[in-house]
């Protein structure tokens, strides 16, 4: 049954229009002539019948094929005869059904527009955001950039841009990793000023939660964020917020803005580079934490080799603080590295 049921567009597809194949060309009216109106009919009702099969496979293959028949029927068919099947799946109790469904949604938005998908989407893709199995709910934040493509950035302002924030305190670390990416496609897809205005306050406030899971994961949004933001607003706005966590009280949060100092350093003019991240990485160079001067030491030497990739390593403007000695004597490298030196400029 699983696999009848993947071949139910294909059929359909040959079904065309007025009884004639309609290949990859979209249809703006229903198949008129008897036989064929009768034949799709009846995969509408096969379809329909399906959304209650036993397997919970078969039906999250329909809802992961079903909206390919919205082109072949056209609007009005598709709102009076596709739409509640559609619905049903959304409603089904399995949750792969309904992320299959989601995910397949290209089709019918160009039928039935971006308005009727999202008042018959949005309820599902918030119950899927929150799903007890955190595999649904990766493949949610995967799909949050095409649906922000769909929607508009009115309507997912309105409806998904809090959710996205949410997923920066999910418990598990591949969901919070996942987020960081999204909030970094979000900015790309509709600019700094609306992710400047819709995440950030979120990635500040995070940056002051009591959770040190938290600042750590909402520094790395910062530098994630600073890649696909102009280079100003990323000197002006991100990196001021990356050097303060590297004052935090706790060692994996100042780790973390080492390694965020170092991506940032891509994003900011050669100034920004010399004034705020060569202090910044070389105080933490010298940090009381040992795992602090390792990823400082380490965030210095990426800077470096990315500075002479670039043609920028001749412009030396000091030396890194000299912690090799100690690094060596506390067993973390077995002997001292040359000494390394940061340039002035990024670009």
């Amino acid at each position: 049954r699983t696999a009848a049921t993947l071949n139910l567009p294909a059929v359909a597809g040959c079904l065309g229009q007025d009884g004639s194949n309609v290949g990859e060309g979209t249809t703006t009216t229903a198949p008129t002539m008897g036989s064929a109106r009768v034949s799709m009919e009846r995969i509408l009702s096969r379809a329909t019948a399906l959304t209650n099969d036993e397997s919970e496979h078969v039906r999250a293959a329909l809802a992961s094929v079903i909206t390919e028949l919205a082109p072949i029927l056209g609007r009005e068919w598709t709102l009076s005869s596709l739409l509640p099947p559609l619905l049903l799946l959304l409603r089904d109790q399995v949750s792969q059904v309904r992320l299959n469904l989601i995910a397949s949604l290209g089709a019918l938005n160009k039928v039935i527009g971006v308005d009727l998908l999202a008042q018959s989407l949005l309820p599902a893709i918030l119950d899927l955001s929150e799903d007890n199995k955190w595999r649904i709910r990766l493949h949610v934040i995967r799909l949050i950039p095409i649906l922000a493509q769909q929607l508009g950035a009115d309507l997912f302002t309105s409806s998904l841009a809090a959710v996205c924030g949410r997923w920066l305190g999910d418990h598990i670390s591949s969901i919070r990793e996942a987020a960081v990416d999204n909030l970094r496609d979000l900015s790309a897809l509709f600019g700094r000023e609306w992710a400047f205005q819709h995440l950030l306050p979120t990635v500040r406030g995070a940056l002051r939660h009591d959770s040190y899971l938290r600042r750590s994961v909402a520094v790395r949004a910062c530098a994630a964020i600073a890649k696909v933001v102009d280079a100003p607003a990323a000197v002006e706005t991100l990196l001021p917020l990356v050097v303060e966590a590297g004052g935090d009280t706790v060692p994996n949060v100042r780790f973390a803005a080492a390694r965020a100092l170092r991506d940032v350093a891509e994003s900011v003019d050669r100034g920004s580079c010399r004034v705020c991240i060569y202090p910044a990485l070389a105080k933490l160079c010298d940090d009381v934490d040992v795992d602090v001067r390792f990823f400082g030491r380490k965030a210095m030497q990426s800077l470096e080799e990315f500075l002479r990739t670039r043609g920028d390593g001749n412009e030396a403007v000091a030396t890194v603080p000299a912690t090799a000695a100690t690094m060596v004597k506390e067993g973390m490298m077995s002997t001292p590295p040359a000494p390394m030196s940061v340039a002035t400029v990024v670009h």
